[in-house]
């Protein structure tokens, strides 16, 4: 007697040779290895991979490759990137966003005028170091890591490129808007870190999306809820 053949819905499927690049609009909360594995299963793709990392507190253009796509990944993140995030002035964290501890604070506030006449001092190539939540490596093990462990994590500091970085809105004494162009390997949390400490206020990222990873723009991003909406068997009118 031949053993009854489990539901449609145990069944493992089949991956798929799917090739092509999907430029996601990554909502904020989800981790970009997290939505590179959402990815690979609704198109039920072989590989996959993506173009830069986005912290889970950002929204923004994540471009994810599928299949012979993956080969193309290296040129794609040597691409710029593009940022508009928000600073909030008063308190550092020890994230460097508003996920984190808060380390220091400070009554100053900055005008909009002395941050704009700050802001060339962190355009052209700058030394930065990196946040110590993030995925920089440390003896082969990720920064965030050991930071979430409690080891103190001391961060090499690197040259970064900064093509643009302005000033676009200042809402109030609290808040500044900006927009910034830069290259790889570029935190925009240690910017604004960085820029917060030279004003004297201290300050941390509370909004951060990115617009654009090389040839790829969010006018041509689609969102998770877009993808998804797609019944889980018709992979031919997702691709």
């Amino acid at each position: 007697m031949n053993a009854q053949a489990p539901p449609a819905q145990m069944r493992k499927r089949e991956k798929r040779d799917v090739h092509g690049w999907v430029v996601l609009d990554k909502p904020v909360g989800m981790s970009s290895t997290q939505a590179v594995s959402v990815l690979k299963r609704l198109f039920q793709a072989k590989r996959a991979g993506h173009a830069g990392t986005l912290d889970p507190l950002a929204s923004g253009v994540l471009p994810i490759a599928l299949g012979e796509a993956t080969k193309t990944v290296p040129f794609v993140m040597e691409g710029r990137k593009v940022y508009r995030f928000t600073v909030r002035w008063g308190e550092e964290r020890d994230t460097d966003d508003a996920e984190g501890r808060v380390i220091d604070r400070s009554t100053e506030r900055p005008t909009a005028q002395a941050i704009a006449e700050l802001l060339p001092r962190f355009t052209g190539q700058i030394t930065q170091v990196p946040p110590r939540f993030s995925a920089v490596k440390i003896d082969g093990e990720r920064a965030y890591d050991l930071a979430r462990d409690g080891e103190v994590v001391e961060m090499a500091p690197r040259p970064v490129e900064i093509h643009r970085l302005e000033l676009i809105e200042t809402p109030d004494p609290d808040h500044a808007k900006f927009i910034a162009e830069c290259g790889k390997g570029t935190y925009v949390r240690a910017l604004a870190r960085d820029l917060s400490r030279a004003l004297g206020c201290l300050g941390h990222v509370i909004a951060l999306r990115r617009t654009a990873v090389g040839p790829f723009e969010d006018e041509v991003a689609v969102s998770l809820d877009t993808l998804q909406r797609f019944h889980p068997d018709d992979v031919g009118a997702l691709e």
